[in-house]
């Protein structure tokens, strides 16, 4: 070993070779979210209070739709690698496992449900 440089001795013990991209999806969906909320807020925030005929009326045309749609799954999105990130750093062992599937399974099916939920409004 009186041979092995620096970098010998530490090649692949510290990168999983993901960072990069984990990092690239994080930042496009953030810029997606801050592009897509306040169009959303317009959309939804005047829906709040409001009868169910007018929440139906306006969902049901295709630009509020694909709005809501939209910002439904890339939240769920940048949710569901954020909350890895948090796993990640703070739990150790078979729980970290369980808790990720766990995390995967209730942001991308909340996205499902909530893109169902409005595709039968809007069909």
């Amino acid at each position: 070993m009186p041979y092995m440089t620096d970098r010998k001795r530490v090649s692949g013990l510290g990168t999983a070779h993901s960072g990069t991209h984990h990092f690239w999806t994080m930042t496009v969906t953030s810029v997606a979210l801050l592009i897509l909320t306040p169009f959303f807020l317009a959309i939804v925030g005047p829906l709040i209070g409001a009868p169910h005929a007018e929440v139906v009326a306006t969902l049901g045309r295709p630009i509020p739709a694909v709005v809501v749609a939209a910002f439904l799954v890339v939240g769920m999105h940048h949710f569901a690698l954020g909350v890895r990130v948090v796993i990640e750093d703070y739990v150790r062992g078979l729980a970290r496992k369980i808790w990720i599937i766990a995390m995967t399974i209730v942001s991308y099916g909340l996205a499902a449900a909530g893109v169902v939920a409005l595709a039968q409004i809007a069909l």
